[in-house]
């Protein structure tokens, strides 16, 4: 029986990363730069209800550094990918209610990858940390409304197997 189990949060991760780095791919180069309206960035509050996807979306985030249409190619692939390592880890173990858990994609990514800018381009830090952050609040705020709709479905909490904060207050 844990075989069985192992096997379903490896495919659910994988489809994780997959529909991850499809909807990066998807927006182009909104997805990429100094304002990004990463859609993809959404799927990282999911693991505030299933830990084990801090791996999905990980691996999603270094699948689509890695195609980027990006000019910062390997820099995103590791920064962007820990930028978002941290960013699950946050969401899924540091985080009691879902609205802390948003505040780690958009805090992270704007330290993380404004400092990435920052090296790369020699534009001011604190303007790649407004507009990355920016950028990425309006995503997460988009994704956090979506998400209290969406976990009031038995069907969507259900089919995602969510192994905590089920009965969700904001």
């Amino acid at each position: 029986m844990g075989d069985q189990s192992l096997i379903k949060k490896i495919v659910a991760n994988g489809l994780l990363a997959a529909i991850y780095f499809v909807l990066c791919i998807l927006c182009g180069q909104f997805a990429y730069g100094p304002i990004q309206f990463r859609i993809s960035e959404i799927l990282v509050l999911l693991c505030f209800f299933r830990p084990d996807f801090i791996w999905g979306v990980t691996i999603g985030t270094f699948l689509a550094n890695i195609m980027s249409i990006s000019m910062f190619g390997p820099w995103d692939m590791i920064f962007g990918t820990l930028a978002t390592l941290i960013a699950a880890v946050g969401c899924a173990y540091l985080s009691p209610r879902l609205l802390v858990a948003c505040a780690w994609p958009v805090l992270v990514n704007a330290v993380v990858v404004g400092l990435e800018l920052w090296l790369i381009t020699e534009t001011p830090f604190w303007l790649n940390f407004l507009t990355v952050g920016g950028g990425e609040l309006a995503v997460i705020a988009a994704g956090y409304v979506l998400l209290l709709f969406l976990i009031r479905r038995p069907s969507f909490t259900d089919s995602l197997s969510f192994t905590r904060h089920v009965a969700v207050k904001w």
